[in-house]
């Protein structure tokens, strides 16, 4: 990036116009300068960095990701979207469980408090305890469904 700042400067430079350059450039041109070059490196330094540099780069290898292999045909991919439709379509059968027990907990409690109107708060608190099961388990099948089709 900063070969790229010189080169854009010098280009407009040379065209006459003015440009502001940064700052640190002089500074990396003067601890450039200071540098020197020494071969006292013995060979197993020079083996030692080769193995480290081996060693980075089969790590590095390691930890990216594969891409996803691609289908060898159309029709193989468009068989993989249908199956993935179809996993969703299944999995998603649960939902009809938990609507129908949502529909059942609250028609025990118009059953109960139509038996005892007295006890009308403590079975609304049960109701609702059993409403957050029953839709808990509903939500996990639609995650299951989501992940049969996304994944």
């Amino acid at each position: 990036m900063a070969s790229a700042r010189v080169v854009a400067s010098r280009i407009a430079s040379s065209m006459g116009t003015k440009v502001a350059r940064p700052a640190m450039r002089a500074q990396f041109a003067s601890a450039a300068g200071k540098r020197t070059i020494t071969n006292n490196a013995t060979p197993f330094q020079a083996v030692k960095r080769q193995q480290a540099s081996k060693i980075l780069s089969s790590t590095t290898r390691a930890f990216q990701q594969t891409p996803r292999r691609a289908y060898s045909s159309e029709i193989a991919q468009a068989m993989v979207e249908v199956s993935k439709n179809l996993g969703m379509g299944a999995a998603a059968i649960g939902l009809t469980g938990a609507g129908i027990g949502i529909g059942l907990v609250f028609a025990a409690l118009l059953n109960g408090v139509a038996r005892n109107p007295a006890l009308r708060g403590q079975l609304f608190s049960y109701a609702i305890l059993g409403f957050a099961f029953v839709e808990a388990i509903g939500l996990f099948d639609l995650m299951v469904a989501l992940m049969a089709k996304f994944t």
